[in-house]
């Protein structure tokens, strides 16, 4: 008999809660059953593990009910219908449930946690955790996945070390078996950091934290535009009290003009500072000004900065029209966006292989990410680290706290002030230099936050930013303007290209592109794009030799929804592409809900790279996804035909969900979406129909991502001093060409020559494809690899 057959686990969710804990259940319970474990979920967090099961023989009949069928819905009943608190429910007294696979099917974009999450004093007392351990035992659990903050899974530490020992006290007390005692004398634990903060310093993201920032910038952009239009100014305080994280991102996505964080407080004199900031960005024009500060905001005497004080300066020392507002738990709530969906699906599947290879003497794992890969982190050690900062904060060691942040923190930091300063440095660079700045390819979420940062950092350094609109056509129509600081102001939050882009290359006319950057006597050129901006720093490379006007230092930042740049993890655009994706797919999925057994093929953009189908189809949990990269056949289409019908015909009459299938837009020239989605439904017969919906070019429309907003004003920045190291410098006659990119979180400046290598130029894409896992992810999620 497999060791794993007959393993039960269970998943609790708990502390306070936040958006993407759905997914992570979802994943857990889903990766369990498809490994062949039993599935339980604990509503109310510890709370509902001490409650446990007031009535045993209700949950003896459903589990006979779900029987072998991991599909069946068992529970399903309570937790689609039912009330969750209670109320008329069968399931009003149970607490520890046993679920199948369609009890949690359609959760991934529901925000906050549909188990429920309690705080519970109990259980950091002894008697507590001995109740817990003897319910887990009387349920036949083995395992456990708790989902919460740094005080939740302190607690599950706790837990797990003292279960020996609990184990013990219960068979003394004669409530468990020695049998009972033999099998459940370890507990497998695994730990998901979820927190709203992202507060958590052993992991660079944390579960929660996406979406609450996309509910800060989204009120801060309909804040900005009152504010402007009224010449007022506005202190937002956002949630962080031992944080800034939140503070910092949403000054920065959304053109904030002043931050409070308690990593780094402002100077003794703060309220000087802000008048003296405040006055300068005013002088420039701008009728609006945002302040935004962390609720744990402090001086540097540990003082308390509450908005009150802030809002008092603004108003009587600079006699400005000012509003305050606290944001509060909205930024809680909401639907995940897609990165919170991915994050927390990816981090649910690792959990589960963490306990199927957890072991005696091993020491307990939280799943986190760091630089872009999912891992394991040793769960004691992370919560004594995060203990770290705070201490360093009590003893105003502030560089200290800001290590322990890390280093994109603190370049946060430097990020923002380049955005917001209205004055020049007072250490500018001894030689300074003409930038060009244009944009190539297609529009992407991010490049005119990217623009305005570049140019903030030129007129903040004493350089010259000059925009170049409409790409190089606009460069040979002379289209070439000296930026100032308030023109760009607004572009923080702008989607689209406010330069203006196409798809044109310098090759159509490279003399005229010369005469132009003599001309206008361009030192250093920025092009922010996809493929194309790769392919015109290679060429204007290689036409260095007859051209002397090219031999200056050009540099590309990714920009491009299809991420399909050769060396590059990530480029601008792709979170706003797949937060419109996976918003857009849920309301086809109501829409499909609606009808009984519908199938929509949905086709997305991303050229000859599938990136965003697969991703896309992970956020939406799609039940297949086509890309180029496999493309699409017969025999394929056939399995698909039939997994489908498998799957629909498992469904109890009262579900009418819909299903999605993503398709790249070029997964096959012959085979399109729309050819699919026919297919289909001719086979589909009284199973299901189908349907085709073409999202196109609106995944590069809308506001940008916040998440796109920060990462384009720390490319731009890294950009912008890569230019500033290398105009006008001794070897001029050979001045280094390189695209930024981003692999595994890090800023990596890279030779185009050397990307040239790793470049498919016929199927314009790289050649390494970092996230073809997912797609097998998506066929686990999906029940493809189950049924």
């Amino acid at each position: 008999m497999n060791e794993i057959q007959g393993r039960r686990l269970a998943i609790l969710t708990s502390g306070g809660d936040c958006s993407g804990m759905n997914s992570a259940i979802c994943a857990v319970i889903k990766m369990a059953l498809y490994k062949g474990l039993e599935a339980f979920v604990i509503r109310e967090g510890f709370a509902g593990l001490l409650k446990g099961n007031r009535n045993q023989d209700i949950l003896a009949a459903e589990e006979a009910n779900l029987g072998q069928n991991a599909l069946s819905y068992g529970c399903g009943d309570f937790f689609r219908l039912g009330d969750l608190g209670g109320g008329d429910s069968k399931f009003h007294d149970q607490y520890i449930i046993r679920v199948g696979w369609d009890d949690v099917r359609g959760w991934e974009n529901q925000g906050g946690t549909l188990i429920g999450s309690a705080r519970c004093k109990e259980f950091m007392s002894q008697e507590g955790r001995l109740q817990g351990a003897f319910n887990l035992i009387s349920n036949g659990i083995d395992s456990l996945v708790v989902c919460g903050g740094d005080g939740s899974l302190t607690g599950a530490d706790i837990f797990r070390n003292e279960w020996p020992s609990l184990v013990e006290s219960l068979l003394k007390q004669d409530r468990i078996t020695n049998e009972q005692a033999t099998k459940f004398q370890y507990l497998h634990i695994a730990g998901l950091v979820a927190s709203i903060d992202n507060d958590l310093t052993c992991t660079d993201l944390t579960i929660g934290s996406s979406t609450a920032l996309l509910r800060i910038s989204e009120s801060l952009d309909s804040i900005s535009s009152t504010a402007s239009s009224h010449s007022r100014a506005f202190v937002i305080e956002v949630m962080g009290r031992h944080c800034g994280w939140l503070a910092l991102m949403a000054a920065t996505a959304c053109g904030a003009d002043y931050v409070y964080v308690p990593e780094r407080p402002p100077p003794e004199d703060w309220r000087q500072h802000l008048r003296d900031s405040l006055l300068a960005i005013r002088e420039k024009g701008k009728r609006k000004s945002i302040v935004i500060i962390a609720e744990g905001a402090i001086d540097v005497h540990l003082q308390p900065i509450k908005p009150s004080m802030v809002a008092e300066v603004l108003s009587q020392d600079l006699h400005l029209d000012t509003r305050v507002t606290t944001l509060g738990h909205t930024q809680r709530g909401g639907r995940p966006d897609a990165n919170d969906r991915i994050l927390a699906t990816l981090q649910g599947i690792d959990a589960l292989r963490a306990l199927l290879e957890d072991e005696p003497g091993k020491p307990s794992y939280i799943i986190g990410i760091r630089k872009g890969r999912i891992k394991r982190l040793l769960l004691r050690e992370s919560i004594q680290s995060n203990g770290l900062l705070a201490k360093a904060i009590s003893d105003q060691r502030f560089e200290e706290a800001l290590s322990h942040r890390g280093s994109d923190f603190r370049a946060g930091l430097d990020t923002f002030t380049y955005n917001a300063a209205a004055v020049p440095s007072m250490h500018e660079p001894s030689n300074t230099f003409r930038m060009g700045i244009m944009h190539v390819g297609a529009p992407a979420g991010g490049m005119n936050t990217a623009t305005r940062t570049a140019v903030r950092f030129c007129l903040r350094r004493g350089h010259t930013p000059l925009l170049i609109n409409n790409g190089f056509v606009g460069l040979l129509k002379d289209l070439v303007f000296k930026a100032t600081w308030l023109r760009v102001d607004s572009w923080a939050s702008s989607g689209g290209s406010e330069l203006g882009v196409n798809r044109v290359l310098p090759n159509v006319d490279l003399h005229g592109v010369a005469k132009q950057l003599q001309k206008h006597n361009i030192q250093g050129l920025l092009i922010i794009g996809g493929f194309e901006a790769f392919t015109s720093i290679k060429i204007l490379s290689e036409a260095r030799p007859e051209f002397p006007a090219l031999r200056i230092p050009l540099i590309g930042l990714p920009a491009t929804l299809s991420n399909n740049v050769p060396m590059n993890e990530y480029s601008l655009g792709t979170y706003t592409s797949l937060d419109v994706l996976a918003h857009t797919c849920d309301m086809i999925i109501q829409s499909a809900s609606a009808s009984r057994n519908r199938v929509f093929v949905v086709e997305v953009q991303g050229g000859q790279c599938g990136f965003v189908a697969v991703m896309g189809a992970l956020a939406t949990s799609a039940s297949i996804v086509y890309t180029p990269e496999e493309g699409v056949n017969l025999q394929q289409l056939n399995e698909d035909i039939q997994f489908l019908h498998r799957r629909f015909s498992q469904d109890p009459e009262f579900a009418n969900d819909g299903r999605l299938v993503i398709c790249n837009e070029k997964a096959s020239s012959v085979y399109t979406a729309q050819m699919i989605a026919q297919i289909y439904g001719e086979e589909g017969r009284d199973d299901f129909d189908s349907r085709y919906e073409s999202l196109s070019h609106v995944l590069q429309g809308g506001i940008p991502s916040p998440l796109d907003r920060v990462q384009a004003s720390r490319l731009a920045v890294r950009c912008c001093e890569f230019l500033e190291q290398h105009a006008g410098s001794s070897c001029a006659w050979d001045p280094p060409s390189a695209m930024i990119a981003v692999r595994q979180a890090e800023t990596i400046i890279t030779p185009v020559a050397q990307m040239v290598d790793h470049a498919d130029f016929a199927n314009r894409r790289g050649t390494d494809f970092w996230w073809n896992q997912c797609k097998e992810y998506v066929e686990i999620i999906s029940g493809r690899k189950f049924l």
